[in-house]
């Protein structure tokens, strides 16, 4: 009788440890998934005009991430969206037409109009869309994505004619 509990228990042990390593190896593979995973990931941004599609060129962007009970942090300091505009090719367009915004995941948005080297304002953003001007010129527009665990700087420049 003493052998067969004895028997049960160390069954039971073996259950108990092999159930544990499995669980532990899930674990590790997740973290390590995780750690692999594309941190900082490379969120991506577009503008329709007039049914074209551009891309946006990313410059500053911070982002976070939960690894376990630690906490990974990415910053980086990019030129300003008049420094980024000034190797652009603007996009011609037309007085007050409307250029809509696309990015990844729909983040909240804020558009900036920059003039020199400063923001000059704050663009009305809405439906995703936003209306150039009606004064002729080129206008820098800084796109400000926000993520609950990062954001994104976008620049993108255009030629009102």
């Amino acid at each position: 009788m003493k052998r067969t509990h004895l028997f049960f228990a160390i069954v039971i042990f073996l259950f108990c440890i092999t159930g544990c390593s499995i669980a532990t190896e899930e674990n590790n593979q997740q973290a390590e998934e995780n750690m692999n995973g594309d941190f900082p990931p490379a969120m991506t941004g577009f503008i329709y005009v007039n049914g074209k599609k551009y891309e946006m060129t990313a410059g500053n962007y911070k982002w976070e991430r939960k690894v376990g009970s630690d906490t990974e942090a990415v910053k980086t300091d990019a030129a300003s969206p008049s420094q980024i505009a000034e190797s652009f090719n603007p996009i011609g367009i037309e007085q007050n037409t409307n250029i809509y915004i696309e990015i990844q995941d729909h983040p909240k948005i804020y558009v900036y109009q920059w003039y020199e080297n400063d923001r000059d304002k704050e663009v009305i953003l809405k439906n995703n869309q936003i209306a150039v001007p009606s004064s002729e010129g080129r206008y820098i527009y800084e796109v400000l994505a926000k993520w609950s665990n990062g954001e994104v700087s976008y620049t993108f420049v255009v030629e009102v004619n």
